[in-house]
């Protein structure tokens, strides 16, 4: 006998998120370039801060190609990308953020990361491209490829907001009151 569907979403949800369970998938985000403002910064501190009672999350902020006003649009994002896939974990799967992806609600969403972590995997790599986007190899490379939105974000804001939707994820798996419907 199997149990009612809100029962073993509810088991899952508590498994995932628990301290008393080892987390059983971790997420990371790339992203080239460190982040320049500091409400943007102290942002997305707030948002790892409150993820962290969840599931465990590193921000790698990968470094600016240097000189790149000495290079084109294409040959930025081919430069980038040798360094994206550098630290790409291994056995990971990769979800690049891009205008171009799948959209999403927030529930959904929710539901993507919680059908992530049913599937075993123990990395879950989101990635933010540079302003110019990122290569055809990174596009071929992704897994899933995932929009925010139709609409364009300095790839600073990206971030901020990425990290309030996961903790929004978050809340919704657990089923708590930060997301209204």
């Amino acid at each position: 006998m199997f149990p009612e569907a809100s029962t073993y979403n509810r088991w899952l949800s508590l498994a995932l998120c628990s301290p008393l369970f080892e987390p059983a998938m971790n997420l990371t985000v790339l992203m080239i370039g460190k982040t320049g403002e500091e409400y943007i910064r102290q942002g997305i501190e707030i948002f790892t801060s409150r993820l962290k009672h969840y599931i465990p999350v590193n921000w790698v902020e990968l470094p600016d190609i240097k000189d790149r006003r000495n290079f084109t649009p294409l040959q930025v994002k081919e430069k980038e990308a040798e360094i994206l896939l550098k630290k790409l974990p291994q056995n990971s799967k990769l979800v690049l953020l891009d205008e171009g992806g799948s959209g999403h609600t927030s529930v959904s969403f929710a539901g993507f990361i919680q059908k992530q972590a049913n599937s075993g995997i123990k990395e879950l790599v989101f990635m933010i491209g540079g302003a110019y986007g990122v290569s055809d190899e990174i596009k071929k490379r992704a897994d899933y490829t995932l929009s925010l939105s139709l609409m364009t974000f300095t790839h600073q804001m990206v971030r901020l907001i990425f990290a309030e939707q996961l903790y929004r994820a978050m809340t919704i798996i657990r089923n708590e009151a930060y997301h209204n419907e």
